[in-house]
């Protein structure tokens, strides 16, 4: 093998790797699944907080998500933009603040359609106080914020 061959391979590999990384590094996985394993879906069909379940599974963003049945996986891999939370499942108040912080999936908010989570109900709560703005500060920290590690 050439040299040149040899590098051109290490390339792929580390960019390869990066994107997987990256795709993990965005998107909140607790214990391997994304949002520590709620059903995205229901948040929109049911109005509630639901635990997925390993049986009902998909990947999204080389990440897995959980599901309480194979409806909303099928609903959710049919349209992921529509389902999956906003700043990859991480707290839309810390990311406003330009913090990358993690979510529980009972403090949760859905507005014009998308989904937003929280890490706490006093983030929850500053989250409703002012929701459009929240959200706007939070997109505008996005770009830097999703690729800082974990603050909590």
């Amino acid at each position: 093998m050439s040299v040149r061959t040899l590098f051109a391979s290490l390339i792929l590999m580390l960019v390869t790797n990066t994107t997987s990384l990256a795709d993990e590094m965005t998107t909140f996985v607790k214990d391997g699944v994304a949002i520590r394993g709620a059903d995205a879906v229901a948040y929109f069909t049911e109005g509630a907080y639901v635990s997925g379940t390993p049986e009902f599974t998909t990947t999204y963003d080389d990440v897995t998500w959980q599901f309480s049945s194979a409806e909303n996986r099928d609903l959710f891999a049919t349209n992921p933009e529509k389902y999956a939370p906003q700043f990859g499942g991480h707290c839309a108040v810390g990311a406003a603040r330009g913090r990358k912080v993690s979510s529980l999936p009972n403090m949760w908010r859905i507005l014009d359609g998308r989904l937003y989570l929280a890490y706490s109900p006093g983030l929850q709560k500053d989250f409703d106080a002012d929701p459009k703005g929240i959200i706007a500060k939070a997109t505008e920290n996005w770009a830097t914020v999703k690729f800082k590690n974990l603050a909590m």
